[in-house]
């Protein structure tokens, strides 16, 4: 594996804020995609009292090629894991929540109705915003073969209403396939676009860059985001979690990531996290209140 340039690497921080943050977590059993997938920005998002919670189980249904959640065959879904979320909301008093889960192929609404449950848990007994950051659902089981996407998944979601949904394009289209062997880009470009099309939810979505593409890569998916009307696009640094996984094509400049403002920017988002460290809930509160600015 190569070496990590200095502007990614992040001090271990363990202050009280961040043993809180555990605590609670632990004490309602929940999981977080910042253990989950190794996420470099852990410790400073702890000490901010904040946490982006995993939920339907820590395994997934998928073996994409970057992630560190391990492919297996998952548990039956948590009936209280709404719930519990939504106590760990209040009880760390979050003004914004991020929800993410891993894919479950197994069911057959991919987990749309726990999320569901979890923003309806949430609102129960607290005020905060609330967004979710979903896989694609699984393909259309129905007769619309002109569609791809499990619109009567996505229909709960509208009905749930997060404020800010997000679904997560990844990668470019020439090294999609490389990375997410079992996702299909396109679907990902309908799911987005559903959203966006049958509600005023804000949608947002991101992608990794340093797989093997080309900045032509990175504009052409970027100008496919803004036409499937994606309103926050986020772009970070890929870091190779194991031996096992992908390897670094290459380490972007701090240069380049400016440059990549300035397209972002070009092509007509509402607004933009880009850097090397950006992940896709990373400042999530900010550029949702930027939006309404």
């Amino acid at each position: 594996m190569q070496r990590l340039p200095e502007y990614l690497k992040r001090p271990i921080i363990d202050t009280e804020k961040t043993k809180t943050v555990r605590r609670i977590l632990k004490a309602k059993c929940l999981n977080t995609v910042c253990e989950g997938a190794r996420c470099p920005n852990k410790s400073e998002c702890y000490a901010s009292n904040t946490a982006t919670f995993l939920i339907m189980g820590n395994v997934c249904t998928r073996n994409c090629r970057y992630c560190n959640i391990s492919p297996a065959r998952p548990e039956p879904l948590d009936k209280e894991e709404p719930e519990h979320v939504a106590q760990a909301v209040k009880e760390l008093g979050l003004k914004y929540a991020v929800i993410t889960s891993v894919t479950r192929d197994d069911l057959a609404d991919g987990g749309a109705g726990h999320f569901k449950n979890c923003i309806d848990e949430i609102r129960k007994i607290c005020d905060a915003k609330i967004e979710i950051l979903t896989p694609d659902f699984g393909t259309n089981k129905g007769a619309d073969k002109e569609s791809k996407c499990n619109k009567e998944a996505l229909d709960i979601i509208l009905e749930a209403r997060p404020d800010v949904f997000n679904h997560n394009i990844e990668t470019v289209e020439p090294v999609f396939k490389t990375a997410r062997p079992q996702g299909d880009y396109n679907l990902s470009l309908e799911v987005l676009k559903y959203i966006k099309d049958n509600s005023d939810i804000i949608t947002k979505s991101g992608l990794m860059v340093g797989l093997g593409e080309e900045i032509n890569d990175i504009e052409s998916t970027l100008v496919d985001l803004k036409e499937a009307g994606v309103d926050i696009v986020t772009i970070g640094q890929y870091i190779q979690p194991s031996k096992l996984h992908l390897e670094v094509s290459k380490y972007y400049t701090l240069e380049e990531f400016e440059d990549l403002k300035t397209l972002a920017k070009k092509i007509g988002f509402k607004n933009y996290q880009i850097g090397p460290l950006v992940r896709s809930s990373y400042h999530a509160m900010n550029c949702w209140n930027d939006i309404l600015k």
